[in-house]
């Protein structure tokens, strides 16, 4: 994606529907023109007429680079859905739906609509364990928000009108950093000892060595690594030697300051995809070599086969 360094949007695929499909097409469809419909690979002819829209010879439907990605039946010109794509991954912090709509000129309900549409573009696939050999990993939990209702502790005191402080009455995020290269975030609800260790175990390799701080939830789930090493918040230690949780702090500090500067209210069951959108700008950051623009394209590379409807993003999970 060229663009002016100047101001990238003034770039003629973020003015222009056709030269945005066009651009689209050549990055979906860089191993040949796919039906969106059955998949099959260079069997199909444009439709006379019809910019953009191809016949499948397969299934004989009719297609556009639109079908079975989050821009299906979407419809809103492909130009502002680049638009949208390199603003948000552009916004170190996020980019409010409010302020978004504003700049995009199209309503606040298509706006924040498209702003999930493209968490999900952001999120990842199955990887393989991080860390490794000689590798090292932190391991930390933070609170943000508070849980729903249903899923707060029972308390001895039903009536006593005390404020709901704690960890067991937010919602637990589990992080995993690996130290110089990427983050994986997991919404664990009350960070039990078991489902924290599971995340742990699940997507880190067992050569690593471990970082946290001196949280009885890693105590046993620590054994399985090469090595476990903590850090004591408690007496003020925040570095001993290469040993450290500064990193993930740091991933931290920017996640809360997006959530509660940008974003300042989430529902529960949207909260995974703003994880997946923290993750995916620390996992393409700058101090990897990942500019704005090589961001956006990266982002735009995970829309085929994420179907996400209205109805589906509304629904109440369990």
């Amino acid at each position: 994606m060229a663009m002016s360094k100047s101001n990238p949007l003034n770039n003629a695929i973020f003015q222009d529907a056709s030269k945005a499909r066009a651009w689209l097409e050549s990055l979906i469809w860089a191993g040949g023109r796919a039906c969106g419909y059955c998949g099959t690979l260079e069997a199909s002819s444009p439709v006379k007429g019809r910019e953009g829209y191809y016949q499948c010879k397969a299934c004989r439907k009719q297609f556009t680079v639109q079908v079975g990605t989050v821009f299906e039946r979407s419809h809103i010109p492909l130009n502002k859905w680049l638009q949208a794509a390199f603003i948000l991954a552009a916004s170190k912090k996020g980019m409010s739906a409010h302020q978004m709509s504003r700049m995009l000129g199209i309503t606040y309900k298509s706006t924040w609509f498209m702003c999930h549409r493209l968490r999900e573009a952001m999120k990842a696939g199955n990887l393989p364990p991080m860390g490794g050999e000689g590798m090292v990993v932190e391991a930390d939990e933070t609170y943000f928000g508070e849980l729903p209702a249903h899923k707060q502790p029972v308390r001895s005191n039903p009536k006593a009108n005390r404020p709901k402080h704690g960890p067991t009455f937010k919602r637990a995020i589990v992080t995993l950093v690996e130290r110089g290269g990427q983050a994986r975030s997991f919404y664990a609800e009350t960070a039990k000892v078991e489902k924290v260790a599971a995340i742990v175990r699940e997507n880190v390799a067992k050569e690593t060595r471990l970082h946290t701080d001196t949280s009885s939830v890693y105590k046993n789930v620590g054994k399985d690594f090469a090595a476990h090493e903590t850090v004591n918040h408690g007496e003020k230690e925040y570095g001993r030697g290469d040993v450290t949780t500064n990193t993930i702090e740091g991933f931290f500090s920017i996640f809360k300051r997006g959530m509660k500067g940008v974003y300042q209210h989430c529902d529960e069951r949207h909260l995974h995809r703003y994880l997946a959108e923290f993750d995916f700008r620390y996992n393409n950051r700058t101090a990897l070599g990942v500019d704005d623009s090589e961001r956006a394209t990266n982002m735009l590379k995970g829309i085929s086969g994420k179907r996400l409807t209205y109805r589906r993003i509304n629904e109440r999970e369990a």
